[in-house]
């Protein structure tokens, strides 16, 4: 690697475009959804990369749930409300999912929901 290349490599996070708050949640239920549907599509095989998505998902529900339960977030207390009881169901049903008894699918439909509330959208269509 030339002294350029070097430098461009050195530098190149001072380029990387600033995400909102809205964008970094959108990314990682997106990133996390995608994960959790290509386990599932995979059956018995994809099983550790199902482990490891619903790990991660539950992490990011749990941080959600921390976020709310703070008397400082702005959102409204039935928002609150609803993400905490959220990421309840979501421990609840990994555990589930784990043993072989739910589908994941209910995961990944609460997720895309969510993603869809992050970009102003409804199930119906756009707000």
């Amino acid at each position: 690697m030339n002294a350029t290349e070097q430098a461009r490599a050195a530098y190149a996070s001072a380029y990387a475009p600033i995400r909102s708050n809205r964008s970094a949640e959108y990314q990682a239920f997106s990133d996390i959804t995608s994960r959790l549907h290509a386990a599932s599509v995979a059956g018995n095989a994809g099983f550790p990369q199902l482990v490891a998505a619903l790990h991660d998902n539950r992490t990011m529900w749990t941080l959600l749930a921390s976020d709310v339960a703070d008397s400082g977030n702005s959102l409204t207390k039935t928002v609150r409300a609803q993400i905490f009881y959220l990421a309840e169901f979501t421990t609840s049903h990994s555990r589930k999912v784990l043993r072989g008894e739910a589908p994941v699918t209910a995961l990944i439909d609460i997720n895309t929901a969510m993603m869809r509330g992050l970009i102003g959208q409804t199930a119906a269509g756009v707000v």
